[in-house]
């Protein structure tokens, strides 16, 4: 029993300081994750965007060549870097475009255009909106990589005290039914079983949640690694070439990549020499027809001097698993049915992180620590002790 004890107090120890450290946090996480789950929707109602005009189904799709051109009429002089079928809007087409390839995407502009008939549509300034703060303090706390890789440790302690939470969650309940809640107890005694029984019910979904938002913060490492490796490789005979100086067709280097994988859509097409191409292809990025196939993609490089293909392979797996990671984490799968759950999931999880942490406070005042509460919890009657 000793043994027993001993090894209790331990994860008791690993549960309450990986919970402390990474609360607050967490909290945070949650509390701007739940409108993100509803970004677009919240978008749409707070923001007013120019529509593209109706048109009858089966109507031709604009010339995409047209479409970039268009796009930088009212910015001469930028240049494009990706060309992005918008995923909400089937008639919209958006074309990110910085000052110089060189230039950092993330201080690009995203110029909207009608992608029936090649019309400028707005390019809206989403820095100041509401989602972009929520995104920005979701993902990096406006750190850049350092915050991102921060916000990564507190997810890798949320799985620890997920984990260690279970084990110590299990002794302590032996005595009890599963969800019991001790209405007769005091207060304290309450908000414990409130804390087990939230927990305990949304282990799995916190698991994946929690997970998959770490490796949501490795994205431009993963990034990196797929550019110094496999891109590489597929690009190694054209690294010491130049930009060429009157690059084909992008109208038809999609055409030839839709040719080689009939079963995929285009998903964007990065430029020569941008971040996801080399400085001679056009990298054709195609996903899947299914809810999940959709979320991967396959890059079909075509060579911007000739319009011939010169290479086309699935991504390496860490690239797939941030793909299939980073929908799921904000359950984007399933349209409005899923969204709703996974916000309801979300406050629920909030409930834990609060009561926890008052748990925890609680605890402080009354001079009992996790570990004692732990092994009272196992070796007497397995009803935790309070002097308060």
């Amino acid at each position: 029993m000793a043994g027993t004890g001993k090894s209790l107090r331990r994860w008791g120890w690993t549960h309450k300081w990986s919970s402390i450290i990474c609360t607050v946090f967490m909290l945070m996480l949650c509390i701007t994750g739940l409108p993100l789950i509803f970004h677009h929707e919240i978008d749409h109602l707070l923001h007013e965007e120019v529509q593209a005009a109706p048109v009858p189904e089966g109507t031709p799709r604009a010339n995409l060549d047209l479409v970039v051109k268009n796009s930088l009429t009212r910015d001469p002089g930028m240049v494009p870097h990706f060309l992005i079928w918008d995923p909400d809007d089937a008639n919209a087409l958006m074309v990110s475009i910085g000052k110089t390839l060189e230039a950092s995407p993330v201080d690009n502009r995203i110029v909207r255009v009608d992608a029936h008939t090649a019309a400028y549509l707005d390019a809206p300034d989403v820095t100041g909106r509401f989602t972009y703060i929520m995104l920005k303090l979701h993902t990096d706390m406006f750190a850049g990589l350092p915050g991102k890789l921060f916000l990564g440790l507190m997810g890798i302690l949320f799985c620890v005290a997920i984990i260690s939470g279970i084990v110590v969650y299990a002794p302590s309940m032996r005595k009890l039914k599963f969800g019991t809640y001790r209405r007769d107890r005091l207060r304290v005694v309450r908000w414990l079983d409130i804390h087990n029984i939230t927990g305990i019910v949304l282990v799995m979904w916190m698991l994946v949640v929690g997970f998959t938002g770490v490796i949501n913060t490795w994205a431009e490492l993963v990034i990196k690694v797929w550019q110094f490796g496999q891109l590489a490789e597929m690009t190694a005979q054209y690294k010491d070439k130049p930009l060429p100086a009157n690059p084909s067709s992008i109208d038809a280097a999609v055409q030839v990549a839709i040719k080689a994988e009939p079963n995929m859509k285009p998903a964007f097409v990065a430029f020569p020499g941008t971040i996801f191409s080399s400085k001679s292809h056009y990298a054709v990025f195609m996903r899947g027809n299914t809810p999940l196939t959709a979320k991967l993609l396959k890059p079909a490089l075509i060579d911007a001097d000739t319009g011939v293909l010169t290479d086309s392979r699935p991504l390496p797996w860490y690239v797939a698993t941030l793909l299939i990671s980073q929908p799921l984490h904000f359950g984007d799968y399933g349209g409005m049915p899923l969204k709703i759950i996974w916000a309801i999931l979300d406050i629920i999880t909030i409930a834990v992180l609060i009561t926890g942490l008052y748990l925890w406070l609680r605890r402080r005042q009354s001079g009992v620590s996790i570990e004692r509460v732990v092994v009272d919890a196992s070796a007497s009657d397995h009803r935790p002790v309070y002097t308060s």
